[in-house]
C-alpha cells in the first residue's frame, strides 16, 4: 500500500487509430476485480509486470474519430464494451467471442484500462446510449451484461424460481436482470447483513443470511423461503460454501450457473448433483449482451441507478478506491467521474 502514488500521472493524449474512436472519459465504475489488482497485483494467472492504468467499466463521449469508423459521430455518448477479440477464430465466428484466445480485455495484464481523461477503444465495441440513458448507466452495462449472460445460461424465463447467492453488484445486477426476464420468485443470499438490507431496498423479496449453518441446512431454508427449490441457481460470491449450498439446493432436473470467481480447485456434492441432473455450468464475462443490457435500461425494465451508492471525482481516485477495498458506509457500486469540471 506505501507504494501507491496518491498524484495524478500525466499521460500523453492518446490518437485513435484506424477503427477505433477517441472519447472523453465520463463514468468508471470501481470493480472487485480492480480492487484486486491494486492490492494483490495479480488475479489467478493474470499477472502486473509493470503499471496499468485500471477501470473496465465505463462510458465516455467521442472527442476524435479515427480512419474508416462510420458508425460513431462527436459527440456521441457511448456505453465501452471492454473486451476485443479477434474476430477471426472460431469462437468469434460462432458469436461466443467471451472465450476468444485472444482477447485483449480493458485492466487486464498486460492492457491499460480507461480510468483516464482520455481513452481509445475499437469503434465497433463502443454502444451508443439514447438521450434518456445518463453516462453512469452507461458505465453500468458493465457489470449488468454480465449479469445478462448469467440469466441466460441459466435459461431464466418467465415463471422461473432463481436462486442468487452473494448479494454485491453482480448477484444484484443477476437479480434485476432475471425479474426483468420474468423470474417469478428470486431468493438473494449473503451473509452480510447490510448487503441483505440493501438488496430488500432494491426489491428483493426473499434474502437470506447464510453466515451460520452448513450447506445442507441452509439448502432446507432457502426451500423453506421460496416455498419449492428453486430451479436455477446463480453462484455469484465465488466462496465455495456458496457453490455447495447452490447445488444442493438446486432442483431435480435444474441449473446451477457459476459466476464468482471460485478457486481452482474445490470440493462439491457432484454426485448428489449428477444423480438428480443437475447442470453445472460456468460462464466468462459476457457476450453479445451489451445491446440487451442497454435496451432494459432505456425502455425502464431494469432501474440500476439506486446500485450507485458512492461518487469520486478522478483527482480522489485513490479515496475511491481505499472506499472500495473497506465497502465502508454501505457501499455496493463506487462510481469515478473522470470529466474535467
Amino acid at each position: 500500500m506505501d507504494k501507491i502514488k496518491s498524484q495524478p500521472e500525466y499521460r500523453a493524449i492518446p490518437e485513435p487509430g484506424p477503427g477505433e474512436v477517441q472519447l472523453a472519459m465520463q463514468d468508471v465504475g470501481i470493480c472487485g476485480s480492480d480492487v484486486h489488482y491494486w492490492t494483490h497485483g495479480c488475479i489467478g494467472n493474470f499477472i502486473l509486470s509493470a503499471p496499468m492504468l485500471l477501470g473496465h467499466e465505463a462510458s465516455g463521449i467521442v472527442s476524435k474519430i479515427g480512419d474508416g469508423v462510420t458508425c460513431l459521430e462527436i459527440g456521441d455518448r457511448v456505453a465501452i464494451e471492454p473486451g476485443l477479440p479477434c474476430r477471426s477464430c472460431k469462437y468469434c465466428k460462432s458469436g461466443r467471442y467471451n472465450l476468444c484466445p485472444i482477447m485483449r480485455f480493458c485492466a487486464t495484464p498486460p492492457n491499460h484500462g480507461n480510468l483516464a481523461r482520455y481513452y481509445c477503444h475499437a469503434a465497433d465495441y463502443c454502444h451508443k446510449l439514447p438521450d434518456n440513458v445518463s453516462t453512469e448507466e452507461g458505465a453500468l452495462l458493465e457489470p449488468l451484461s454480465v449479469g445478462v449472460h448469467a440469466c441466460q445460461r441459466a435459461g431464466v424465463t418467465i415463471g422461473s424460481t432463481v436462486l442468487i447467492s452473494g448479494a454485491g453488484p453482480i448477484g444484484l445486477a443477476c437479480y434485476l436482470t432475471a425479474k426483468a426476464m420474468g423470474a417469478k420468485k428470486i431468493c438473494v443470499t449473503d451473509i452480510d447483513s447490510n448487503r441483505l438490507e440493501f438488496a430488500k431496498k432494491i426489491g428483493v423479496e426473499y434474502v437470506l443470511s447464510v453466515r451460520a449453518g452448513t450447506p445442507k441446512e441452509l439448502a432446507s431454508q432457502i426451500e423453506v423461503a421460496l416455498g419449492q427449490n428453486p430451479e436455477i441457481s446463480i453462484e455469484c460470491s465465488g466462496n465455495p460454501a456458496g457453490l455447495k449450498t447452490s447445488m444442493l439446493a438446486t432442483a431435480n432436473g435444474g441449473c446451477v450457473v457459476m459466476v464468482g470467481m471460485q478457486p481452482d480447485e474445490v470440493t462439491v456434492p457432484l454426485l448428489n448433483a449428477a444423480v438428480r441432473e443437475v447442470d453445472i455450468k460456468g460462464t466468462f464475462r459476457y457476450a453479445n449482451c451489451y445491446p440487451t443490457a442497454l435496451s432494459m435500461i432505456a425502455t425502464g425494465q431494469v432501474n440500476a441507478k439506486p446500485l450507485i451508492t458512492h461518487r469520486y471525482k478522478l483527482e480522489d481516485s485513490l479515496k475511491a478506491f481505499e472506499h472500495a477495498r473497506t465497502m465502508r458506509d454501505g457501499a455496493v457500486k463506487i462510481m469515478v467521474h473522470c470529466a474535467q469540471e
